[in-house]
């Protein structure tokens, strides 16, 4: 298995979802991003996609 370097912004998630919400009619505010983009973040460790690295 090939592994690949992954970096994972989270205002980039934020970035995403908020403009996604936009689209859907739902407008989020700063602290309802962080928190999905931290969720995110957490669910992508959970399943194995990432490892989370101490900088």
């Amino acid at each position: 298995m090939e592994y690949r370097e992954v970096v994972i912004d989270t205002d980039k998630i934020k970035e995403f979802f908020h403009s996604e919400l936009i689209k859907r009619g739902l407008v989020p505010g700063d602290e309802e991003l962080d928190e999905i983009a931290d969720i995110t973040f957490d669910y992508l460790i959970d399943i194995g996609i990432i490892d989370e690295e101490e900088e």
